[in-house]
């Protein structure tokens, strides 16, 4: 479900005000304060815009930096990647490529086998449970 082309009211209305930051305004919440960074419960990770799952929790990984961290996607289809250079560094943007959330950033020092680090916020997600 496509969901690029909606507008700032109903992002507004759909999202809390630090979803929408995050999400629609490309924030980060602060390390250690997310409701996933510490979560080990099995599920799937969804977009919280707009339900499209990302990760599984079996890819999940304690990776010390205080935000929920995989190392690998259900589908790359579903997100997009990008260059970030603000705050003064040279980041890959991972969004989400039905809805354009903003979710994290990607790093190449996770583990075996994909050696990537998804870097996400808790905001941007939903855990679906097992």
């Amino acid at each position: 479900m496509d969901q690029s082309d909606k507008d700032d009211t109903y992002w507004k209305q759909k999202l809390t005000p630090e979803q929408y930051e995050i999400c629609r305004n490309r924030g980060t919440e602060k390390p250690f304060t997310g409701l996933y960074w510490n979560c080990f419960e099995k599920g799937i990770y969804r977009c919280v815009g707009c339900n499209t799952p990302l990760f599984s929790s079996e890819t999940k990984f304690d990776a010390g930096c205080g935000w929920p961290s995989f190392y690998n996607l259900i589908d790359s289809k579903n997100i997009s990647l990008s260059e970030d250079f603000s705050y003064g560094m040279n980041r890959i943007e991972v969004t989400c490529s039905h809805c354009g959330s903003h979710l994290g950033h990607v790093f190449p020092d996770g583990p075996a086998p994909t050696h990537e680090r998804y870097c996400m916020n808790s905001a941007s997600l939903i855990l679906e449970k097992n």
